[in-house]
């Protein structure tokens, strides 16, 4: 399963190149996997649980700058479900062509709060992920 989101480029989004600063692809990239969970209900399941979702690395290649009135697709999808953790595959374009402004594998586990502890990807938490891999 593929989930996309679109992000118009304004004004604050740009640094003093008038481009898009590289610390901003992060946000955009976060704001889909927010919106992944949201779609998939994996947000009610987590808080339910007590758990939350923690990036733990981020690897992204930066491909060409965007620029303000740019619209941007967010394609976001997982890549490996394995124990305790799992990776997202996550690719900015431009809308409507196959120009890659970045792509980015992030790595991720879900941490019971209590414990403050990595689980182990098992049951409803499990389905939950595999919902997001079908």
């Amino acid at each position: 399963m593929s989930h996309v989101i679109e992000i118009k480029v304004r004004g604050y989004h740009l640094d003093l190149f008038r481009h898009v600063n590289n610390a901003r692809y992060l946000e955009f990239l976060e704001e889909a996997r927010w919106s992944f969970l949201e779609v998939t209900d994996n947000l009610n399941v987590l808080d339910q649980h007590g758990y939350a979702f923690a990036v733990v690395n981020i690897n992204i290649n930066y491909r060409r700058a965007a620029y303000m009135g740019e619209i941007l697709r967010v394609v976001t999808s997982m890549k490996s479900i394995g124990v305790r953790r799992c990776v997202m595959h996550q690719a900015i374009t431009l809308k409507d062509a196959d120009t890659v402004i970045a792509d980015a594998d992030v790595t991720f586990v879900i941490v019971d709060t209590q414990a403050e502890k990595a689980v182990v990807l098992e049951g409803e938490l499990r389905a939950g992920m595999e919902r997001m891999a079908d």
